[in-house]
């Protein structure tokens, strides 16, 4: 299949918490870019759901963002870390604290 994004993401992973109404799940993100992320989990939310995102950066900056899910591979949970892709692409649409700090963690991950 081929590459449909024109930026790549960089790998990073991060502890986040997500969740539809409040950031109430945990997981962890496998790439990020400075329009998206995905996040490893084995409990996606439904494409076209609009999510919170909670997560504390290397420098333990806080970032609350909310984004949109694009797609979602729900594998069952004793298999998300082996099977291929268990969670949910993020296109990242508004922040309410840390997008500075986003944007250049995910600008250094680019060198």
């Amino acid at each position: 299949m081929a590459e449909k994004r024109d930026i790549k993401r960089k790998r990073k992973r991060l502890k986040i918490r997500f969740g539809v109404e409040y950031p109430k799940r945990v997981a962890f993100t496998e790439d990020l870019s400075k329009d998206g992320m995905f996040v490893i989990t084995g409990q996606p939310e439904r494409p076209g759901s609009l999510i919170i995102i909670d997560m504390t950066l290397p420098d333990e900056t806080e970032v609350i963002a909310y984004g949109r899910v694009r797609w979602a591979k729900k594998v069952p949970p004793n298999l998300v870390r082996v099977a291929s892709k268990g969670g949910m692409g993020i296109a990242l649409l508004r922040f309410d604290k840390g997008q500075e700090a986003y944007r250049a963690l995910v600008e250094e991950l680019r060198h």
